[in-house]
């Protein structure tokens, strides 16, 4: 398969490889359509709408011939600023399958589970990352073999000199770290003079085991380096025995992203990753969507899913809400795909968006999150926060995912705090970033192997993943956070 129309109503199809001009795709080619990319099935008026994915992606802005490129230049965005919705239930979802597969977790002593062993540093104030950092460097150059997996910090940038929703929303995202199940001990290291106070943040982290979460106040140790290494023997002394045991998959929790997307991402990876989405909820589990900037465009589609009209005035509410975080800034909502998207075959947020939400899969929403918020109700949650990698996957892992699963087409190291699985949408980046990526979904379009043989070996990687497999982030220590930030700093 050299090209595909991705939905009997498209008048648009994509590229799977390089095509060149005089080509026969289904009409003749009249130039170079680059993989990813879009070209006209038929003739095309100016003003009408261009589809993909059978829904509109954008309106044509010139005559465009069958054979032509279909891109920036030709097509213009529909879209338009706050909305009024209508909701329209749409929620003919899989039901439960009653299936159960297994991992092997951690059980932890309020009964969450974590899939990781490790010991964090969370500091209170960026003042003392490096502190954090050189204790964590420290720690794992004298960690016991098998005590531990590992000693990470969590440098920011945070913490003082922040107001208002700011300030609440730095706490209560590092309060979430505090509690995620992924880390088998907590050292938080304050500085002493920061508006995030040990005895504030203390109350933000609420109910805890305080043989797995130490507080140290920099200012008030005479060695803090000394201080801070003996606390993290004594959590890695109690963190070691802990031992992983069998867990139904109806507890795991898996945040969706993508990141670096192309024309292949709606087609390949986002779509691998929806078809897990849809799997793992229907086995009791939880996924979560986030990015509601590459939401709009398709955000009916989700919105017709929520469960109940009040689920869906929060959805409303969060797309609305982020809109208008866009103009009060005097941005223009709907310019979103960035360079990297457009060179890959994006052109118009329409189109993005579509593809992105392709990771939701078909399930229903269950609900609505806030940044901070962490899941409460079993099954597909949106949750809000920008497209931002960093700031995305940080939302992702403080609202309680294990896993990220992060669809990217053009390749990027990064990663977050807990295992960050990178789906490649095509061959070329998988072989050409083995370290990089985890799976290849090019091969759902690029090799004889079934769809259904690919989804089950994507899904036996992500529980696998669950039982200890180290993700590619892991293994070359990419692991980071980043707090979302909208406001003033004194």
């Amino acid at each position: 398969m050299r090209f595909i129309q991705i939905h009997p109503s498209d008048n648009v199809a994509v590229a799977l490889e390089n095509l060149k001009a005089g080509e026969n795709a289904g009409v003749i080619l009249r130039e170079d359509i680059g993989r990813g990319h879009k070209f006209a099935l038929r003739p095309i008026r100016n003003g009408e709408d261009i589809v993909k994915y059978g829904m509109p992606i954008g309106t044509a802005k010139a005559d465009i011939a069958a054979g032509e490129k279909v891109h920036t230049h030709n097509i213009r965005t529909r879209l338009d600023g706050v909305l009024n919705y209508e909701y329209h239930p749409d929620l003919s979802h899989a039901p439960h399958n009653g299936h159960e597969d297994f991992f092997m977790g951690y059980r932890r002593f309020d009964g969450r589970v974590g899939i990781r062993n490790n010991i964090w540093i969370i500091p209170t104030v960026g003042c003392v990352n490096t502190l954090a950092e050189n204790l964590a460097k420290a720690a794992n150059e004298k960690l016991p073999a098998g005590a531990v997996e590992r000693v990470i910090a969590l440098p920011h940038p945070y913490g003082c000199s922040q107001l208002g929703t700011d300030h609440a929303l730095t706490r209560r995202i590092l309060a979430d770290f505090v509690r995620h199940p992924n880390a088998g001990g907590v050292l938080v290291a304050g500085l002493g003079c920061e508006n995030n106070t040990i005895a504030e943040f203390k109350k933000e982290v609420g109910a805890h085991d305080e043989k797995r979460v130490r507080f140290m106040i920099a200012q008030e140790e005479e060695d803090e380096f000394e201080t801070g290494m003996r606390m993290l023997e004594e959590l890695i002394e109690n963190a070691k025995n802990d031992q992983r045991v069998k867990v139904p998959v109806s507890e795991l929790v898996v945040g969706l992203k993508c990141g670096g997307s192309d024309g292949l991402s709606g087609i390949t990876a986002n779509a691998l990753v929806g078809r897990f989405s849809d799997r793992l909820t229907a086995s009791g589990g939880t996924s979560i969507l986030s990015e509601v900037p590459e939401m709009f465009g398709a955000e009916t589609l989700l919105m017709n899913r929520c469960i109940t009209p009040e689920v869906f005035e929060k959805c409303v509410k969060m797309i609305n809400d982020f809109k208008n975080y866009f103009t009060r800034y005097g941005q223009t909502i709907y310019e979103n795909p960035s360079p990297g998207n457009k060179e890959g075959g994006i052109s118009t947020l329409e189109d993005k968006s579509l593809g992105c939400t392709q990771k939701g899969g078909a399930g229903t929403v269950v609900d609505v999150l806030d940044m901070g918020e962490t899941v409460k109700v079993k099954g597909l949650n949106l949750l809000n926060g920008p497209g931002n990698d960093m700031v995305a996957t940080t939302l992702l892992s403080a609202a309680g995912a294990h896993i990220v699963l992060f669809t990217t087409g053009r390749g990027t190291p990064f990663g977050g705090v807990v295992p960050t699985l990178k789906i490649a949408s095509n061959t070329a980046l998988a072989e050409k970033k083995p370290h990089w990526i985890d799976f290849n979904a090019g091969q759902l379009v690029e090799s004889e192997k079934t769809p259904a043989a690919v989804d089950e070996d994507f899904y036996r990687l992500v529980l696998d993943t669950a039982s200890g497999r180290p993700a590619k982030n892991e293994e070359h220590s990419y692991e980071e956070i980043a707090i979302f930030k909208d406001g003033v700093t004194l």
